[in-house]
């Protein structure tokens, strides 16, 4: 194992940006397809027992209904993800997306203590998940990447050396 460290300690990886780039790039990509999810009513209609139940998002389909709220997640997440696409050359407009993203990320999250059928009764319920609990699972890991990349854009706009 030491042979290994040593061996990457040496070479271009540790003091490249690759992580912060190839993480950028992956959520450039998954706003670009989830977003275009997004604008198909299907989707929200597949969505709705985690959309109306969310404490931070159960106002869209009241407000906007289906259709309105197709729009609003669509036109949202293209617009984060287009925010953290021009983050690779505009450090301010990837500071932006990557507020989006954070904030798209918390108010997903808030929804899992209220997703009906969040927990598998048959296997004792928690913590066994059902799909709505996995589905939103993954955006724990989407909201850290949020906050690094926001954390790494800040620090460039700013010039100052990020905390590791």
């Amino acid at each position: 194992m030491n042979a290994i460290a040593s061996a990457l300690a040496r070479s271009r990886f540790l003091r490249s940006d690759i992580d912060y780039h190839l993480l950028r790039a992956a959520m450039v990509i998954i706003f670009a397809w989830f977003g275009y999810d997004k604008w198909f009513t299907a989707e929200i209609e597949g969505l709705l027992p985690i959309i109306t139940n969310g404490p931070l998002i159960s106002w869209t389909i009241p407000t906007l209904g289906i259709r309105g709220t197709s729009i609003f997640l669509g036109t949202s997440e293209w617009t984060y993800g287009t925010l953290l696409l021009l983050g690779f050359w505009n450090k301010k407009l990837g500071v932006i997306g990557a507020l989006g993203s954070t904030a798209t990320f918390i108010a997903t999250l808030t929804v899992m203590p209220f997703v009906p059928d969040a927990w598998l009764g048959d296997a004792g319920g928690f913590p066994a998940m059902t799909i709505n609990t996995a589905f939103l699972l993954k955006d724990l890991v989407l909201l850290s990447v949020s906050l690094y990349l926001l954390k790494q854009d800040l620090a460039r706009v700013l010039h100052v050396e990020p905390a590791r």
